[in-house]
């Protein structure tokens, strides 16, 4: 099973602020939505899920497992709450949101479980997030690169982490973009924008088409009901290779996402 290349992102939204935006990104056509243990909306994005009447079949459901969860005794167990939180059997995707701060739980450990809980029927695929190179080594020896589907990073215009991409994609583990607009700051981009101008499109969807041919998964949030319509047009939105060239040179490594005691050495 392949990850969809377009979902809708949840992070930082909770209570009725998220129920309704995943009602409304199901009412226009969603089909994979992305949360977390640690964004606390598990059950709110549950309660949008079991209201919408968009059948379980359709959905791709995908949360990520906190670093207080990676010991082998509580990794499973946490994922089974997660599980009673979102109102299903079964993940589609669950990763390990994090990698464990200053090594407390091994990579082999998590990874392990994680594995252990794709067997058990918990998630149909498992993966990583916010894995530098070398954690993916270590991942990738743990448990195999054909185990593991994805892994999600901060990647856009301004920090498009080509080394990370290029090696996941080697192994065949896919790459999920977050933050792919960067918190709204690459929609003020001149180039970004006259890109869009000549092609009759928002910033926004420029910016999610290129991440989409660059062979990306995307996930943007949205709590306005025009945004998300609108964001879902860049599949359909074709930059020609000047384009995506005079994109790529936007690059300036500006990492918005690096919390204390957590994020690893950075490639």
């Amino acid at each position: 099973m392949s990850i969809p290349a377009f979902g809708l992102g949840t992070f930082r939204l909770q209570g009725q602020v998220v129920i309704d935006s995943v009602s409304t990104g199901l009412e226009l056509g969603y089909r994979a939505i992305d949360t977390a243990q640690i964004y606390e909306n598990e059950a709110e994005v549950g309660q949008a899920i079991a209201a919408s009447g968009v059948a379980r079949d359709e959905l791709f459901i995908t949360s990520k497992i906190w670093v207080a969860n990676f010991a082998r005794d509580r990794l499973i167990e946490s994922l089974k709450e997660s599980l009673r939180k979102l109102q299903t059997d079964c993940l589609d995707l669950t990763l390990i949101h994090w990698p464990s701060p200053e090594d407390q739980i091994p990579v082999e450990e998590f990874m392990g479980a994680l594995l252990e809980a794709r067997q058990l029927g918990l998630t149909r695929q498992i993966g990583v997030s916010n894995f530098t190179i070398d954690l993916m080594k270590q991942a990738i020896a743990a448990i195999g690169a054909e185990h593991i589907a994805t892994n999600q990073i901060e990647l856009h215009p301004y920090l498009q982490n080509r080394k990370v991409a290029e090696f996941a994609q080697s192994q065949g583990i896919g790459i999920t973009s977050y933050m792919t607009l960067a918190y709204g700051e690459v929609l003020k981009d001149s180039v970004i924008q006259q890109i869009a101008e000549r092609l009759q499109a928002t910033a926004a969807q420029v910016t999610l088409a290129w991440a989409l041919q660059s062979g990306y998964a995307v996930i943007p949030s949205s709590t306005r009901r025009a945004n998300l319509e609108s964001n879902l047009c860049a599949t359909a939105l074709t930059l020609s290779e000047a384009d995506m060239g005079l994109i790529a040179a936007l690059d300036r490594g500006q990492r918005l996402t690096s919390p204390k005691g957590i994020a690893p050495a950075w490639d």
